[in-house]
């Protein structure tokens, strides 16, 4: 774990989650009238000191409609894009806890309560920043529901019960997931783990799965709610990510799902005190599609 006044990195040395990476976020490209901090209109679209072009002003509506369902057996799989307005600033909380604590839950060589609040602190700044890059990257965020509670909702829904007008009242479900894209280079993260991918090619990293929820597909899945973004967003279609060397079961969805080698960190990489990665890419299909296959619940989190 490296750290500098200009850049803080958390690089996954001791953890056996491969794509968990925070870095500081640079500066976005685009213009802009007004500083950063400008607060956001409801919805989740620029305040207004930002200047966007039309295609990225397409682009953010893209995202606020973006929704991944896949019906499982056991339930029902949620993905969504967390957006830069208040109304999502406690699932944005949620989300800081949920990588927190699985980044931190392997940890042996620190007290893993204390760990975890130092990880709390930098990832909600770091959350806060990648929030503000879209339509440039975007945070998804995966909510599951089990299957009797599926049916109990559909049941309510069938006697007529709409729930409020503006749909807030609707349950989501439980936090289940969550995994960051990068559309381009300025939504690139600003220090890529090695070996280091182009920066403006679509990139996937800070993939997990809740623990209680692991080995049930859900992580499969995610990476296809990643790609199918990637293809709405109309970015690259060749996608990149990493995947340590020691984590098989990862490695084998990956190939699975259509991801090869590109590069392999040297055996030097140890001296920094990180495990050794494959970069590995994957040229996406011109139209997106949705395989409805609940077979090969393997989850790319899995690393035992």
């Amino acid at each position: 774990m490296a750290a500098a006044p200009a850049l803080l990195s958390l690089t996954p040395a001791v953890s056996r989650h491969a794509h968990l990476h925070f870095s500081r976020c640079p500066s976005p490209r685009h213009l802009r009238l007004a500083p950063p901090a400008a607060a956001p209109t409801p919805g989740g679209s620029p305040g207004p000191g930002v200047f966007l072009s039309p295609r990225a002003l397409s682009q953010l509506d893209e995202l606020a409609a973006f929704r991944y369902e896949h019906a499982f057996p056991h339930g029902l799989l949620t993905v969504r894009a967390l957006t830069r307005g208040p109304e999502d600033d406690a699932v944005a909380e949620a989300l800081v806890r949920l990588l927190a604590s699985s980044f931190s839950e392997t940890v042996r060589w620190a007290p893993a309560q204390r760990y975890e609040q130092l990880l709390t602190f930098v990832i909600r700044r770091y959350l806060h920043e990648r929030r503000g890059l879209a339509p440039h990257a975007a945070v998804l965020v995966g909510f599951y529901r089990p299957a009797d509670a599926v049916d109990a909702a559909d049941a309510t829904e069938d006697d007529g019960d709409e729930g409020s007008e503006d749909g807030g009242g609707k349950d989501e479900g439980e936090m289940a997931c969550t995994a960051e894209v990068s559309f381009d280079a300025v939504g690139a993260p600003g220090a890529p783990p090695t070996p280091t991918p182009p920066l403006d090619f679509p990139y996937i990293c800070n993939m997990t799965v809740k623990t209680a929820l692991r080995r049930r597909g859900i992580g499969k899945q995610l990476l296809k709610a990643c790609e199918d973004l990637v293809i709405k967003m109309d970015a690259k279609r060749r996608v990149h990510l990493h995947c340590r060397i020691i984590d098989q079961v990862p490695f084998n969805m990956y190939r699975k799902a259509g991801y090869n080698i590109v590069e392999t960190d040297n055996i030097l990489v140890w001296l920094s005190l990180q495990k050794r990665k494959h970069l590995m890419s994957k040229e996406l299909p011109q139209a997106s599609v949705v395989e409805p296959s609940t077979k090969d619940f393997d989850d790319n989190i899995l690393t035992r």
